[in-house]
């Protein structure tokens, strides 16, 4: 009886999933009356390639094949770079090297290949910044970033700004970090900026503008879907903590 029921329930969901999402409606009659080898075809046809090409399914597949090889992609862009060396390829490795945390490498390769028509290329010198970054070395930071931006003026980077301002905030350079990251708050996709400045107004003694920003982060963090919270998950942990 229980495997009838629960028969049943995978043959209502599998309707009513046919329906939402515009299938032909000769799915329907297969599903109902083949329960078992109609439900089967239906996964096979229509959802597991579905599923096969989504992002959580190419992540999933991305840290799998990381977990059993941790060094495949660093050898395969190790030895594309040695066979070609192309500033793509230079770039691949690099950042390979960039999520290992081997930064002296990254900066080598990202430095290497700022010449000629390269000298400016907005990639490389966003690459700079981050391995110098990584090993400390702020001024060089702030150096490679005004520089993207001296020479990309319409390049725009989230990713790059905020790193701007956190290398202002490691030398010290505490008013011009929350100037930036007052700014990054008017356009930055996550809670990071907002969070950055909290720290700083609590440690600065502004407990009370603090405060509300952390409340605002955890409130929006309560309205979010489960994929931002999961995306922004230290952030929104840390405003929820401070807020509490």
């Amino acid at each position: 009886m229980p495997l009838i029921v629960l028969s049943i329930i995978v043959q209502l969901a599998l309707v009513v999933h046919i329906i939402k999402t515009g299938r032909p409606l000769t799915w329907v009659f297969i599903v109902l009356f083949f329960p078992l080898i109609g439900s089967l075809a239906y996964f096979i046809v229509e959802l597991f390639p579905e599923f096969r090409n989504s992002r959580t399914a190419r992540s999933l597949e991305r840290n799998i094949s990381k977990s059993v090889n941790p060094h495949k992609d660093l050898k395969v862009a190790s030895q594309n770079l040695e066979v070609a060396d192309t500033v793509q390829n230079a770039i691949t490795l690099a950042n390979e090297c960039l999520e290992r945390a081997r930064f002296a490498e990254a900066k080598e390769l990202f430095a290497r290949h700022l010449r000629g028509v390269h000298a400016d290329d907005p990639v490389l010198l966003l690459g700079l910044a981050k391995a110098t970054f990584g090993l400390g070395e702020f001024l060089e930071t702030i150096r490679a970033l005004d520089l993207l931006k001296e020479k990309n003026p319409s390049a725009r980077s989230e990713e790059g700004h905020l790193l701007y301002a956190r290398a202002l905030e490691q030398l010290g350079q505490i008013d011009a970090a929350m100037h930036e990251y007052e700014v990054l708050r008017s356009y930055f996709s996550g809670p990071e900026p907002s969070c950055r400045l909290a720290l700083i107004l609590k440690a600065r003694g502004e407990t009370q503008r603090a405060r509300e920003l952390f409340q605002k982060i955890a409130s929006e963090s309560n309205i979010a879907g489960r994929h931002y919270n999961a995306l922004h998950q230290e952030w929104v942990a840390i405003a929820r903590r401070e807020s509490s």
